[in-house]
């Protein structure tokens, strides 16, 4: 349970749910219900999912617009003894949203953080792809323009998996990139809407996934997950349903 201090205050990191509400634990709830404040990526969005859980904690904005100007106020508030919980939108703070200014800055000033285990995207998507998980790498959102191609380059000598967040708009260009750096016969996956209802994950060499998502628009939040280059040497081909449960 939260404590409020009366000396030094505590950051807690809370992560939400990526999708399905269910996946909020307890503990969370009990965070942001006895913190003195909730720094919120959009206000509007975690306000749903408060008055869901019936959490009246006061919150106020804090994102990558303006990180910068509100990090050294809530630094001060934090030395005043409050107990505060950021969250994101959805998943886990600082994980491609915002957060890592200011538990850096909390690092630096000798502020206790405490980051709640709970909901991130890649974890789920990474196990479903069904390609090795004991070494990967996070990328996150690839550079949109400048250094794109040079990035992409660097990956396809990456022997470990490569785990890539990417928006449904862009997926079927990005996927038809990589398999022109990687391959066509580069073993990949693509889950989307993880934990939602239409949660799905679609495997099959690049190649493949790029000419099934050039046919069929994606929707909702995607995690791509590569085989890195040793893996595919390594690994044999496996018979699948390359379409299976895709819509």
């Amino acid at each position: 349970m939260a404590q409020k201090a009366t000396s030094a205050g505590k950051l807690y990191v809370v992560p939400t749910p990526v999708g399905n509400l269910a996946d909020m634990t307890p503990r969370a709830i009990e965070v942001l219900k006895e913190a003195t404040l909730i720094l919120a990526e959009d206000t509007r969005t975690s306000g749903v999912l408060m008055r869901h859980f019936g959490i009246d904690t006061p919150m106020m904005s804090h994102h990558k617009f303006n990180e910068h100007a509100t990090t050294d106020p809530m630094i001060e508030r934090l030395k005043g003894g409050e107990i505060i919980a950021l969250v994101s939108d959805a998943g886990t703070p600082g994980i491609s949203d915002p957060g890592f200014m200011l538990t850096r800055a909390c690092r630096r000033e000798g502020i206790e953080v405490e980051t709640l285990p709970g909901a991130t995207a890649f974890v789920p998507a990474l196990v479903n792809s069904g390609l090795p998980c004991d070494r990967f790498t996070f990328e996150g959102f690839l550079p949109p323009k400048k250094g794109r191609a040079t990035r992409l380059a660097e990956l396809s000598e990456e022997q470990r998996t490569v785990i890539i967040y990417e928006s449904p708009l862009r997926l079927a260009k990005t996927l038809s990139e990589l398999a022109q750096t990687f391959g066509q016969d580069r073993e990949a996956s693509v889950s989307r809407e993880i934990s939602k209802l239409h949660n799905t994950t679609v495997n099959g060499t690049l190649g493949e996934l790029a000419e099934f998502f050039k046919a069929n628009q994606a929707r909702g939040e995607i995690v791509v997950v590569v085989a890195g280059k040793r893996d595919e040497a390594k690994e044999p081909k496996v018979h699948r349903n390359k379409y299976k449960d895709a819509d």
